[in-house]
C-alpha cells in the first residue's frame, strides 16, 4: 500500500495519509509533495481534502524516531523541507481543508493549521502543539504559521501549556471551523471544499500570499534559526 493516495470525488481531490502515525520523515514529505504536484498539474474547478488513513491518527508530527537514526545526518535539510511543505500547503492555489479523523501533534497539527479550514472528530483525538513540553523549539515560519490560524489568547495558550485540546472545544476556541461526530469528518471536510472548487486559482493563491505573506515568506525560506 501507498503511504499517500489521492482519489477525485467531483471537483475535490482526497488525499489520504496511510502511514499509520502518518509522521513526517523524507519518504512520507516526498509522498504528499508528489500528490500535490499532481493536484496543482489538474485543471478546472477543485478543491483538496487531506485525511489520516487510520481512525486515531490524522498526524503526529514529526517522526522523531528517524530523525534520531537514519534521519540524524540529514536533519537540518529535512526540517527545512518540512518547512517548505508547510508553505507550500499554506500558499496552495485551491481550497484546502483538513479532515482531522484523529490525533494531530506538534507539526501534524500544523499541517492541519496550513489549510485554509478544519473538521475535526468531536468524541476523540486532540490537537496538540507540545514542544513545550518535549523541549523542541519551534522555527520562525512554524510559530508565524500558527499566530496566523489563532486568536492571541488561543495562541498564547496553546503554545506555553501544550494542552491536548478535543474538538469540542477546538471549534469552541476557534482552532477549528467544525467537529462533528467521527463518520461525518470526510463529508462534511468534502463538502465544505467542493462549495468553494469554482474559485479562481490565480486569485485565491494571490489573496493567500497577501494574506498570510509573513508566514509564507519564512516558511518557504525554510530558514530554522531566528533572524
Amino acid at each position: 500500500m501507498s503511504i499517500v493516495d489521492v482519489r477525485k470525488e467531483g471537483d475535490v481531490f482526497i488525499l489520504t495519509m496511510r502511514s499509520g502515525e502518518n509522521r513526517l520523515n523524507r519518504t512520507f514529505i516526498e509522498a504528499v509533495n508528489k500528490a500535490l504536484d499532481d493536484v496543482e498539474k489538474s485543471s478546472g474547478p477543485a478543491a483538496l481534502v487531506t485525511v489520516g488513513g487510520e481512525e486515531k491518527f490524522y498526524s503526529n508530527g514529526l517522526d522523531l524516531a528517524w530523525l534520531a537514526g537514519d534521519g540524524e545526518k540529514e536533519r537540518p535539510q529535512f526540517v527545512e523541507s518540512v518547512l517548505k511543505f508547510l508553505g507550500r500547503l499554506m500558499a496552495f492555489p485551491v481550497p484546502t481543508v483538513a479532515a482531522i479523523n484523529g490525533h494531530a501533534f506538534a507539526a501534524g497539527a500544523m499541517v492541519a493549521l496550513a489549510h485554509d479550514f478544519r473538521v475535526m472528530r468531536a468524541d476523540r483525538g486532540f490537537f496538540c502543539l507540545p514542544e513545550v513540553d518535549i523541549n523542541i523549539p519551534i522555527a520562525p515560519g512554524m510559530m508565524a504559521l500558527i499566530k496566523s490560524r489563532l486568536s492571541p489568547n488561543v495562541f498564547n495558550y496553546s503554545i506555553l501549556t501544550g494542552a491536548r485540546v478535543g474538538g469540542i472545544d477546538a471549534k469552541e476556541l476557534g482552532i477549528v471551523d467544525e467537529a462533528v461526530p467521527a463518520d461525518q469528518v470526510l463529508p462534511q471536510a468534502i463538502a465544505r471544499a467542493a462549495s468553494m472548487a469554482n474559485k479562481g486559482r490565480d486569485i485565491y493563491k494571490t489573496l493567500k500570499r497577501s494574506m498570510y505573506a509573513e508566514a509564507i515568506a519564512l516558511l518557504e525560506s525554510g530558514a530554522i534559526d531566528l533572524p
